[in-house]
């Protein structure tokens, strides 16, 4: 319905950006990856999928066309909402996700929160034929300052379900993979990565 929304970023939450359009105020649910991005005031193009429910109207926003193109085909799994595969595309890049179905990775899959061993097997065997090779492309985070990177990365955590302890010690850990130049969606998916190890 609608395919994407450019304007000014009017306001930015843990879960959600607003962007103003035609003076009208669109709230998109988005990934810490893609918050991480955006800067209140700044114009931004996001491509979009809405949700319709019964009940709702849900409008998804997403980094690039790829992150888009992943979320609409997972939820073709049985199985996976808008919520899940909101997750997925939070902690894996569209590469990752290709990869790890086209390899039956369960393992990887199951970093995500929410899809156990059997929920990984599944979109695995529904999703293999269909989700491609991965492209090889992958899509750039924003430059934020250390303590910015810091609070995004903790915030995203949170918002997967993880308790704020857990989330300190998941950022500390990659702190030394920060760098010059933090890549937030990168940043977020090392912190998932040692809070499933533990």
């Amino acid at each position: 319905m609608i395919a994407f929304v450019r304007g000014n970023v009017a306001a930015l939450t843990l879960t959600s950006a607003v962007v103003e359009v035609g003076g009208v105020g669109l709230e998109l649910m988005c990934t810490p990856g893609t918050l991480a991005q955006l800067r209140t005031g700044a114009t931004a193009t996001l491509p979009t999928s809405m949700v319709v429910r019964e009940d709702s109207l849900t409008l998804f926003g997403f980094a690039d066309e790829e992150e888009k193109t992943i979320f609409e085909l997972v939820q073709t799994a049985s199985g996976v909402g808008p919520k899940l595969a909101q997750a997925i595309v939070a902690v894996l890049s569209p590469d990752g996700v290709r990869t790890a179905i086209a390899t039956e990775d369960v393992r990887t899959l199951t970093k995500v929160p929410g899809i156990g061993q059997k929920g990984a097997q599944r979109i695995i065997l529904e999703l293999k034929d269909r989700i491609g090779a991965p492209t090889g492309t992958t899509s750039s985070g924003a430059g934020p300052a250390e303590a910015a990177w810091r609070d995004q990365v903790h915030q995203g955590l949170v918002g997967l379900g993880y308790n704020a302890k857990d989330a300190d010690k998941a950022v500390d850990a990659v702190a030394g993979e920060a760098g010059a130049a933090p890549d937030v969606r990168a940043l977020l998916r090392a912190a998932l990565r040692t809070l499933s190890k533990a």
